[in-house]
């Protein structure tokens, strides 16, 4: 018998499996991916080999990739931007760390209040989330962005909007700033040289200024893996939660199992409380399955595989909310075409951002050439000059919005990435109860039902469809700001990268799946950890750090209510996750 197990080793899961480790439970954290633990023997800086969505090292399928990827069904437009390992979507994010707006917590009673979807807010208040915002960042950790000529272009575009400089890590007000990332700043030569040679471990420590986020980090070259530059979980707690017993007092290293699916959630009626007991999981390798029993469980699968999970163990939905909510942030895309240098492609990913609260934000994109690519053609508009599918209207862009291709695509590439500013929108989306996750009605995998992603994209609430329009203009005028030449305005079609909610918690158990704590109202001893957990879409800021300030709450409760433990966030300082204790157990692991 474990004490917890956990399901699901992306953002969310390896939080709560560190946290409570390091009080000396006893965790079992499963993932149903590949375990990459030597990347520089396992990964390459090519597009391809990374983000191919059959066979690349980051796509949605088990450790051998001579067998196929998984598949989930989405009917309309879009792409599902799904990852399976160690570090889940961690692995190609940005490290980009903003704390959600005091706007979406339910004690909000500024003067735009209206501006926030107020029928779905978190059940309990801002300042009771700050000490779980500090905790994460000191323990990720989280600092101020690397800058490089991309951000400054992208600066100069937002002075031009007469905007103020924000100083804060709470945003309160519209106004620009450098990232709060999770992604170590250069040191050494880092930085300052392109001399692979110069750019080894310990010489050069933290961002290399590589610019291949989207494919994994394994910066600096010689780093140990505690010490690799974007902190991604699999850099950060995993190293953590496997060494808690060298860096915590009581802790107890957890027991991780990759390449392992979680089939079935088990629960039985305890007094006339259904309850979570354990779980069956299924060894991709070999086939076989094996059931591990737990006084507690902890799904954090994703927004996508949580619901899944929970119809095919044939858990109880009595409100209808399971699978529903799934929201993003209707994200678009915009492109500003220079006539000079701004290195896009350099540095890390996305170090600079605008925030309007009660409408979303910018965010600056730099991305290598085939990804720059992808991102030009991804359009519900249709294509530029050929068709347009009612939606590509002429704005603050040039022409109408849609798809580039031919001769248009090509001369925006052979222009160079580098002088190109790429500005990503990302809005505030209210809640909608018709965006979800079932089950499909194609045929079942190896490890049951697939999922049947149903996302509305052009029938969004009014506030939504403002929300995008108002930060598509605001982007457009940063990009003329900055003295583009031209402007084009992609019109994205749904890229499921930012998603959340969609096993949300919520003040009322009529439209929420979990209570104030993140236990499940229908199941107890089950709790969510990860995006699907989050009551709404945080104001449009990235999610991740809300996530994992809210699964360390989340492990807190755990451990308060069920073994009898004492809170811990606001009376002890965490370790940092570069801690060289660390590093020096993951050597004798051999890690």
């Amino acid at each position: 018998m474990r004490d917890v197990i956990v399901i699901g080793a992306g953002a969310g899961g390896p939080v709560v499996a560190k946290e409570l480790a390091a009080r000396g439970l006893d965790i079992l954290l499963l993932e149903a991916g590949p375990r990459h633990d030597q990347p520089r023997e396992q990964w390459t800086h090519f597009e391809n080999d990374a983000n191919n969505p059959l066979t690349g090292f980051f796509r949605l399928g088990p450790a051998d990739r001579s067998k196929p990827a998984w598949y989930r069904e989405w009917p309309q437009n879009s792409f599902v931007w799904q990852l399976s390992g160690i570090g889940g979507t961690t692995q190609h994010f940005y490290g980009n760390y903003p704390r959600a707006y005091p706007g979406v917590f339910n004690d909000y009673s500024g003067a735009d209040a209206g501006n926030y979807d107020r029928a779905h807010q978190f059940p309990f208040g801002y300042a009771e989330m700050v000490p779980y915002f500090e905790w994460v960042e000191a323990t990720a950790p989280v600092m101020t962005a690397a800058m490089g000529t991309k951000e400054e272009v992208f600066f100069r575009g937002c002075e031009s909007l007469g905007l103020p400089v924000q100083t804060t890590k709470t945003t309160r007000e519209p106004s620009y700033r450098p990232q709060e990332n999770a992604i170590l700043q250069p040191g050494g030569n880092a930085g300052r040289t392109t001399d692979t040679n110069l750019l080894q471990y310990p010489r050069a420590t933290g961002c290399t200024m590589c610019g291949f986020c989207f494919q994994g980090c394994m910066e600096p070259v010689n780093a140990p893996r505690n010490q690799f530059a974007k902190r991604s979980t699999d850099n950060s707690y995993v190293p953590m939660a496997l060494t808690a017993d060298v860096w915590a007092e009581h802790g107890k290293p957890v027991e991780l199992i990759a390449d392992a699916y979680v089939t079935q959630i088990h629960a039985e009626d305890r007094g006339g409380t259904l309850t979570a007991t354990g779980v069956t999981w299924r060894d991709n390798a070999t086939g076989h399955k094996r059931r591990e029993d737990a006084q507690v469980v902890v799904m954090a699968g994703g927004c996508t595989e949580n619901p899944r999970l929970w119809f095919n163990s044939g858990l109880p939905n009595p409100n209808d909310w399971v699978g529903r909510g799934y929201t993003d942030h209707f994200f678009d895309w915009l492109i500003g075409v220079m006539d000079h240098d701004t290195g896009s492609s350099k540095g890390p990913g996305s170090s600079a951002r605008l925030d309007f609260p009660g409408y979303g934000g910018l965010e600056n994109v730099g991305l290598p050439p085939a990804l720059q690519a992808f991102s030009a053609t991804l359009s519900d508009s249709g294509i530029r000059g050929e068709y347009d599918n009612g939606r590509g209207q002429p704005g603050t862009w040039d022409g109408p919005a849609g798809r580039l291709i031919g001769p248009e695509l090509k001369d925006l590439l052979l222009n160079g990435v580098n002088r190109l500013l790429n500005v990503l929108v990302i809005t505030d989306d209210d809640v909608e109860a018709d965006n979800r996750v079932t089950l499909s009605s194609f045929p079942a995998d190896e490890n049951g039902p697939v999922a049947r992603v149903q996302f509305q994209h052009r029938q969004r609430t009014m506030r939504t469809i403002r929300n995008r329009e108002f930060m598509a203009n605001k982007a457009a005028e940063l990009l003329r700001g900055t003295g583009a030449k031209s402007v084009y305005r992609i019109d994205w079609a749904p890229l499921i990268l930012h998603v959340q909610s969609s096993m949300r918690m919520g003040e009322s158990p009529d439209n929420s799946v979990l209570d104030a704590t993140a236990e499940s109202r229908a199941v107890k001893r089950l709790f969510i950890a990860d995006n699907s957990a989050l009551p709404n879409a945080v104001g449009g800021p990235n999610p991740s750090l809300t996530t994992q300030a809210l699964a360390t709450r989340t492990a807190e409760k755990i451990f308060q209510r069920y073994f009898d433990g004492d809170p811990w966030v606001h009376s002890e300082a965490p370790t940092v996750s570069t801690d060289p204790r660390i590093s020096v157990r993951l050597g004798e692991l051999g890690l």
